[in-house]
């Protein structure tokens, strides 16, 4: 066991591991559960089923706070580390679905109304209501506080006009954490957060989009949304910092993904070199192929000893968690990539097969690099760091 985990950590991993085996995400092929998707309703469909089948396995319990029908008293990012790590190793969309739920109900936990935590967070945890964190938008990604939606004040209620894209869960979500401007000129300090039910009249789904690894996303218009006051996540110009904060806190638990992700592609690889046989021996009898190995077990300790380390940090409200999550996001993230791509040179040919488990790999791990924060954006998060502790000890 790696170290940072107390013996609760191994035992949630131990049955995170016995679940996705259950449902069928062995390294020999995939059963009913975590089996990829047909066409795009059925991908909705099954989405929609991960996240039923999630609450009812108690995960998404470690998402939301004991008060509200959690685990513990506060959500701990090592029990969300571990269950994406283990999540993803069966399948991306089983991740994907425990990822957005924390997504959705960490800006609750951190800032709602204790009407709005009693209402949405037991919901969320037992996986009836779908949740979905609505910020993107065309000329606002990385550069979050460019958001172009705005939320007018109108007495009591506020109306919303504008429009995001690239949102997870978009179509299946029971309601949206959406960001707006409430007092555009302030900028970065003008903006807020809002719980907005996906059938309130003036949210409307505009499209569904195709990506590289298959999972529900979409695009959204807010259409003279108008919302009540009760609606607003925190205070009036809290929506950025509650967003970073979610984002700050859940970016270690990207890594953990790119972790499981990584790990199913070693052992498809060891596996297949074992069984593979080229001019009579095995493909693992190959110095070639064991020093690829050597290197991708060597890459995939050192990301989660990173990703391990940022979720301690988290948890133990260590000052240098924001640096120490960049780090880990940034290299897993990459690392995994390297790993599932030597993972497929080893399987050759068979590697390219469509609907093979290394072809959907190959697709499911690019994500990771841009999602929750480019890996460009980590770099300079880290470099930052770095400079500014050097200008203290100097």
């Amino acid at each position: 066991m790696l170290p940072f985990f107390d013996a609760d950590h191994a035992a949630l991993r131990e049955r995170a591991r016995r679940w996705v085996q259950d449902a069928g995400g062995k390294a020999s092929g995939e059963g009913e559960v975590l089996r990829a998707a047909a066409d795009r309703g059925e991908l909705e469909a099954r989405a929609v089923t991960l996240a039923r089948a999630l609450g009812a396995a108690g995960f998404l319990k470690h998402a939301v706070p004991a008060a509200f029908g959690g685990v513990r008293e506060k959500v701990q990012a090592r029990d969300l580390c571990i269950l994406r790590e283990e999540l993803a190793y069966g399948g991306a969309l089983a991740d994907l679905m425990f990822a957005m739920q924390a997504l959705a109900g960490y800006p609750i936990a951190l800032a709602a109304s204790p009407q709005q935590k009693k209402s949405l967070l037991p919901a969320l945890a037992r996986g009836e209501c779908i949740g979905a964190f609505a910020i993107t938008e065309i000329e606002a990604g990385s550069d979050a506080a460019s958001l172009q939606t705005r939320a007018e004040r109108r007495g009591d209620e506020y109306c919303l006009n504008g429009a995001k894209r690239f949102i997870s869960n978009a179509g299946i979500a029971g309601g949206y954490v959406v960001f707006a401007a409430t007092a555009p000129e302030k900028k970065s300090k003008g903006i807020s957060a809002f719980w907005i039910e996906a059938n309130h009249p003036g949210l409307i789904l505009k499209e569904r989009t195709e990506l590289l690894s298959p999972h529900p996303i979409g695009a959204l218009e807010l259409r003279d949304c108008v919302v009540a006051r009760r609606a607003l996540i925190g205070q009036e110009g809290d929506g950025l910092r509650i967003a970073f904060e979610t984002l700050d806190f859940l970016r270690c638990t990207v890594g953990a993904a790119a972790a499981g992700l990584a790990r199913r592609a070693l052992d498809e690889a060891i596996g297949h070199s074992k069984k593979r046989r080229q001019f009579g021996r095995a493909l693992a009898e190959f110095q070639g192929i064991e020093f690829k190995l050597a290197e991708m077990a060597t890459e995939l300790e050192a990301a989660r000893l990173l990703v391990y380390q940022a979720a301690w940090a988290h948890d133990s409200a260590a000052a240098e968690a924001k640096q120490k999550s960049s780090m880990a996001k940034f290299y897993a993230a990459e690392a995994a990539q390297r790993i599932v791509d030597q993972s497929l040179q080893i399987h050759g040919g068979s590697g390219l097969i469509a609907g093979s488990i290394m072809e959907r790999l190959y697709r499911d791990v690019r994500a990771l690099r841009i999602y929750e924060g480019t890996s460009e954006i980590q770099k300079l998060i880290i470099a930052r760091g770095v400079l500014a502790k050097s200008r203290i000890e100097d």
